[in-house]
């Protein structure tokens, strides 16, 4: 249900970290906050179910663990642990565009804010040491519209920015770096229109060079090799899933480790995305990549399955399609993944740009796309669907509401179908974080406003074919939230296939219950989208 953490022996053997069956410890993300004596610093929820207090452990000794500070807030998380031991690094994020650093110190347990306060919104996040611990490096949207790269002073709170990243005009989001093993260099990756862009910065200069020659991608897990000299990381992009590669940064000489099991297909079947950028309702600039058929094996205009995102504050970017590559190469159906307004990656005032009462102006974002869709000369909009997991569901959801007329059928993925009730009944560390970005229920104005867009409130209105898909055990969009969709739409004398896993939470995550989702995806695009179309 909860995300936890666990020790793996060489004899296979599993030890549970922070073991409850109401304990959120975190994610992926924080598996490596240890200290020099190998103590774990975590931040689960199992106090009380809300708050993410820091936790101190021994890995091998789950029965160890000892609370070192209570906080208040489900967004507190470990970010890093200084070399010596005595000191942890903490974020408090109340949403994608308000968090803090604060500094712990683990002999006194006292907790300093190391990011001033201020009157307006400021986001710190991918923050660690420097080697010495005098400072911390972290990015920023601080007077900045993106994500830039800081070093802040640890006595005094002092932040100057890094490289040609200045304030006024950085082009995208830094979202990671790594600083190499003699303190002397910062690899950085920059988010740009989705793809991955590797630079270096000399930190006693401010000088930022390109590292070039590395194919268009994702790339995450950036790590310095001890040699100063070879820089790892994992890349994926449409014709191969996430690989293992290195770079010589003094000969730029790039070195690929691993070669993933894509069962035996030719990479150069997969096929690579086009980037559209059209203007919405309001002349927004908003862009989709765009996932074309073999034309000479699919001629003619294809249907179309539009896959809308989740986060809301997440990006649709040109990673390996797993998959979806069978809806390109088997099924003969193109692909549209847009970057609606409320996406990360395009600054943060277009993240905001859907929250509280601005929500359905996502939605005609969507309709924008439609409307491009007529105009594309490969494409058949009279045959169009749409789909989305999480928030993307609900967005699916308010598709069928709004655009039922120019859409065949639609696949809705644990999604919010009634947000007030969604706020009501979603795990309470998480409840304040959404209602930043929904809109609080409980303010009478707010909650009437929910109500009104909900789409399980406008069901009248859906009037094509629906297909849900919901794990029973959801922590984040809970169960209820698709069964009374379910009952509305039937109740209503609409067409609502409904596959509910026993064993699963937000999404299928069991390779056989995977399987099977997908071939029942498969199965209803082909009657309700693709009728008529040929089996080949």
């Amino acid at each position: 249900i909860n995300y936890n953490g666990y020790v793996v022996g060489t004899e296979g053997e599993t030890i549970t970290l922070m073991p409850g069956p109401d304990t959120q410890v975190g994610t992926a993300d924080d598996v490596m906050n240890y200290s020099k004596d190998a103590s774990r610093y975590i931040a689960p929820t199992r106090r009380n179910g809300r708050d993410t207090d820091v936790w101190r452990l021994d890995p091998l000794r789950p029965e160890s663990a000892e609370m070192i500070l209570q906080v208040s807030g489900g967004g507190w998380a470990v970010l890093d642990v200084h070399d010596d031991g005595s000191r942890v690094l903490l974020q408090n994020r109340r949403s994608i565009t308000d968090s803090e650093l604060h500094l712990l110190d683990v002999a006194t347990r006292k907790l300093s804010r190391l990011t001033p306060a201020r009157e307006r919104l400021v986001s710190y996040d991918s923050a660690r040491f420097s080697r010495d611990g005098r400072s911390v490096f972290a990015t920023t949207d601080l007077d900045s519209e993106f994500l830039r790269l800081v070093r802040i002073d640890v006595a005094s709170g002092g932040l100057t920015p890094l490289g040609s990243n200045t304030p006024k005009s950085p082009a995208w989001d830094v979202e990671a770096f790594e600083v190499s093993p003699d303190g002397e260099q910062l690899a950085f990756v920059s988010n740009e229109n989705g793809s991955s862009r590797l630079s270096l910065l000399k930190l006693s200069s401010g000088k930022v060079r390109a590292v070039s020659g590395i194919p268009a991608g994702v790339m995450t897990g950036l790590e310095w090799h001890e040699n100063g000299r070879d820089l790892g990381f994992s890349l994926a992009h449409a014709q191969s899933p996430s690989d293992a590669y290195s770079v010589d940064v003094k000969t730029g000489r790039l070195t690929r480790w691993t070669e993933s099991e894509i069962g035996g297909l030719p990479a150069t079947a997969f096929r690579e995305p086009e980037l559209i950028t059209i203007p919405s309702f309001d002349q927004l600039k908003v862009s989709a990549l765009v996932y074309r058929p073999n034309p000479s094996r699919f001629p003619g205009k294809r249907p179309v399955v539009v896959i809308i995102h989740g986060g809301p504050e997440s990006q649709s970017r040109p990673g390996f399609m797993a998959r979806y590559n069978y809806f390109l190469n088997e099924l003969g159906v193109a692909l549209v993944v847009p970057n609606v307004r409320g996406s990360a990656g395009y600054g943060k005032r277009f993240l905001t740009l859907d929250d509280g009462f601005l929500r359905e102006d996502s939605v005609k974002d969507i309709g924008a796309f439609l409307d491009w869709i007529g105009t594309d000369a490969g494409l058949d909009p009279a045959r169009v669907s749409v789909m989305g997991g999480s928030y993307g569901g609900y967005m699916t959801l308010a598709s069928l509401v709004h655009f039922s007329d120019r859409l065949r059928c639609g696949v809705d993925v644990v999604g919010i179908s009634n947000f007030v009730t969604f706020l009501t009944n979603t795990q309470e560390y998480r409840r304040d974080l959404r209602r930043v970005e929904y809109g609080d229920e409980r303010d009478p104005q707010m909650r009437a406003h929910l109500e009104k867009i909900s789409p399980l409130n406008q069901v009248d209105r859906i009037r094509v074919p629906l297909m849900v898909v919901q794990g029973k055990n959801d922590p984040r969009v809970p169960l209820s939230e698709a069964e009374q969709m379910v009952q509305a739409l039937r109740a209503n004398g609409r067409a609502c296939a409904y596959l509910m896993a026993r064993d699963e939470g937000h999404g299928f995550a069991k390779k056989p219950n995977a399987d099977f989702q997908f071939l029942s995806t498969i199965l209803f695009l082909r009657e309700h989208l693709l009728s008529g179309e040929p089996l080949r």
